[in-house]
């Protein structure tokens, strides 16, 4: 059975999450604070974490960090906070993911089954041609070189990983970016961001061969 370690101080997301979460067939414990968070991480082994930022002591940025340090677990940040610095600091401490209050309980169990697929892969290492994704410290670098992608850029080639094989249609996009950016993203500005990822992975963003349009439908990654 999957073991989520849930942080956060807001009692009535704690219960209700749980109810859900343990519904689905996860065995969740909760904390909720910073000291009580890292000696449950010390006493027991647990296969994700789910992060507030705000918590009854200390923060959830100096909790992903100590995660990631000691023990290489994937982390989702649930939070209220929506603003850009919020986000990128997540992703820059190695968040593997990011889902904002109020959140919809089956779009989290999709994102926690998605990131559990890719992190427990024993290659924590991805490649898309000369890409290359590090999972376990999120990031993603180009002939060695760190493409610095933003925290929308980064979940959306995220989204490619875990449906590679599979056409996308640009709804399908949306909806699994919808709460990451700190604006809204409408279809013009998925349009945009692909633009802006193609540039950055692409080795001819014009022809490419790593995202590659479904004419009328969407885009797909290949399997390989």
């Amino acid at each position: 059975m999957t073991k989520i370690l849930l942080v956060e101080d807001d009692k009535g997301i704690i219960e209700n999450l749980t109810d859900f979460l343990s519904g689905e067939g996860f065995s969740v414990t909760n904390a909720d604070g910073q000291k009580k968070a890292l000696e449950l991480l010390s006493l027991d082994s647990f296969d994700l974490v789910l992060l507030d930022i705000s918590l009854s002591d200390g923060n959830g940025f100096a909790v992903c960090s100590a995660v990631k340090k000691e023990y290489s677990l994937p982390v989702i940040f649930l939070t209220a906070s929506g603003d850009e610095y919020s986000t990128v600091t997540g992703f820059e401490l190695g968040a593997d993911d990011y889902i904002a209050k109020p959140f919809r309980p089956r779009e989290l169990v999709s994102r926690i089954k998605n990131i559990l697929r890719l992190t427990q892969n024993s290659d924590t290492l991805v490649t898309l041609g000369n890409v290359e994704v590090d999972t376990v410290k999120g990031i993603a670098t180009k002939g060695g070189k760190d493409l610095y992608l933003s925290a929308l850029e980064y979940r959306l080639l995220l989204v490619f990983l875990n449906n590679r094989g599979t056409v996308l249609s640009r709804s399908q996009l949306l909806e699994a970016i919808w709460d990451v950016a700190g604006d809204f993203v409408n279809d013009n500005t998925l349009t945009v961001y692909i633009k802006r990822l193609r540039e950055k992975i692409e080795d001819n963003p014009q022809e490419p061969s790593i995202i590659k349009t479904v004419r009328g439908i969407g885009y797909k990654v290949e399997q390989k």
